[in-house]
């Protein structure tokens, strides 16, 4: 099946304000290389308006004003739910069920952005608490920071861009995003609607452009309050090193783990594994990258997991039936077939899978990997299920506190102490018990230690913390 639409021709947006040049971006379908469109990339000039028409700012917006936004946003996101899944996947190869859900996901973003817009923020402290306290109360309030700059990765082009962007329309604050040069047509889409919505120009700009001419300048530049970035660690690492004195959030990599101890639910271990490993064709900072089995269950869990992959059929991406669609592109597969092959030569064996067409990787399961290759120590991106064998959930633990990432872990176990000691001694963010790595709600806080962010959370909720500030003032009671 080909690209179905002729092929997209967007500007980049200075604060509502279309920028078309000749300097242009192309975007291609990576599942046959056709051409899904082009946006136009600013010039340093357009950096320079964004930033100081952001610091100018413009009338605020009410709590009411800023949820109704977002809650007319989520609409309007669900009228056009399927135009956006279908960009999804024309930008970044994704089978149907995976943007569909994105859309999802971003809709329940703004919803959650335009309840927590309505909330008080404030708290009250009475001062004659103490021998030193006298009649008097301190007060509370949240103000938005300044301006917001914000770098989004390709592998979420929805849902990524709406974790950014609508907890700053939430607390009041201006924003630049710079999406991913690998997707950035469905973030510009989803910049339209939010104007559509009424967003005023002022607190938006979504743009393009070279890294030293506009995002290096934007990152440097002491007019920007606060940077918050999703992506890989060593762009990460970067960014804290140029980005000088200004409140930093950094999303990046993971090395997940799904621990399946002996006393795991088979039934649910497999489908838990294959989930976590295959779903966004294992392009996720919290897909299942290393999967840590009991010796005693081992290989029930192999034979059972290598039949439970083979019904996650990569193919078209278009098609209703596939459920593994391209990695983002050729270059990553290419990578991606190299580990696989740098693994066996360590002493792996592919059980299932490892061919690859194009952009295309079948889900592959491999046994024996061991604990030093390349493919469980970095963070693999791609629909990769490497089986690591363990002796017991001490060992388990080790294990996966090895790694320089910390994002997230998911721990398959009937065992409440077998939980509890998972829970306790995971160096990790999150620790999912009876679930995927990557479970959350839009709402609740998410990130990472380590080499997987500075422990700075996002989630809807942290996010509109984060991009506010507190001010206290005191009156006599």
């Amino acid at each position: 099946m080909t690209n179905p639409q002729e092929p997209l021709d967007l500007p980049s947006y200075i604060c509502g304000r279309p920028i078309r040049t000749s300097d242009r971006l192309e975007i291609r379908y990576p599942y046959n290389n056709e051409l899904t469109g082009v946006v136009s990339q600013i010039s340093p000039n357009n950096l320079e308006e964004a930033i100081v028409t952001a610091c100018k700012g413009g009338e605020a917006l009410s709590r009411y004003h800023r949820s109704e936004i977002l809650e007319k946003a989520r609409k309007l996101l669900g009228e056009r739910s399927d135009e956006f899944a279908n960009l999804i996947r024309l930008e970044t190869g994704l089978c149907m069920r995976e943007t569909h859900y994105e859309v999802g996901r971003a809709q329940d973003v703004l919803q959650f952005a335009a309840m927590e817009a309505l909330k008080d923020d404030g708290q009250i402290f009475s001062c004659d608490i103490s021998p030193q306290g006298k009649p008097r109360k301190i007060f509370t309030l949240r103000e938005p920071s300044g301006l917001i700059a914000a770098i989004t990765p390709f592998n979420h082009p929805l849902n990524q861009v709406a974790h950014k962007i609508a907890p700053a329309i939430a607390c009041g604050a201006p924003m630049m995003l710079k999406p991913s040069e690998k997707t950035p047509l469905t973030a510009i889409r989803f910049a339209e609607l939010l104007y559509d919505a009424g967003l005023p120009g002022w607190m938006l700009s979504v743009f393009v452009g070279s890294l030293d001419k506009i995002v290096e300048p934007m990152i440097r530049d002491e007019r920007v309050e606060v940077l918050t970035f999703t992506g890989g660690t060593a762009v990460g690492k970067h960014i804290a090193s140029i980005a000088g004195y200004k409140r930093l959030c950094l999303e990046l990599g993971g090395n997940d783990p799904l621990i399946v101890l002996d006393d795991a639910d088979m039934e649910l271990a497999v489908t838990l594994a294959a989930e976590g490993c295959y779903r966004n064709s294992g392009q996720r900072c919290t897909a299942v990258k290393r999967l840590l089995v009991h010796e005693k269950i081992l290989a029930e869990f192999t034979v059972r997991f290598v039949e439970k992959s083979k019904s996650y059929l990569c193919g078209d991406p278009a098609d209703p039936s596939t459920l593994v669609g391209t990695v983002i592109n050729e270059q990553a597969a290419v990578q991606l077939e190299e580990l696989i092959k740098q693994s066996v030569q360590q002493g792996a064996k592919v059980l299932l899978g490892g061919s690859r067409q194009g952009a295309q990787l079948e889900p592959t399961v491999i046994a024996n990997v061991p604990r030093a290759a390349e493919m469980v120590c970095k963070e693999s991106f791609g629909p990769l299920a490497p089986i690591l064998v363990i002796s017991d959930v001490e060992d388990a633990i080790a294990l996966s506190n090895s790694s320089n990432y910390g994002l997230s872990s998911g721990v398959v176990t009937n065992n409440m102490e077998s939980a509890l000691t998972c829970i306790r001694k995971l160096k990790v963010g999150t620790v999912n018990i009876n679930q995927v790595p990557g479970y959350r709600i839009e709402c609740s806080p998410f990130g990472g230690t380590k080499d997987s962010g500075l422990g700075i959370k996002e989630g809807v909720i942290e996010a509109i913390k984060f991009f506010s500030t507190i001010k206290t003032f005191s009156l006599p009671w």
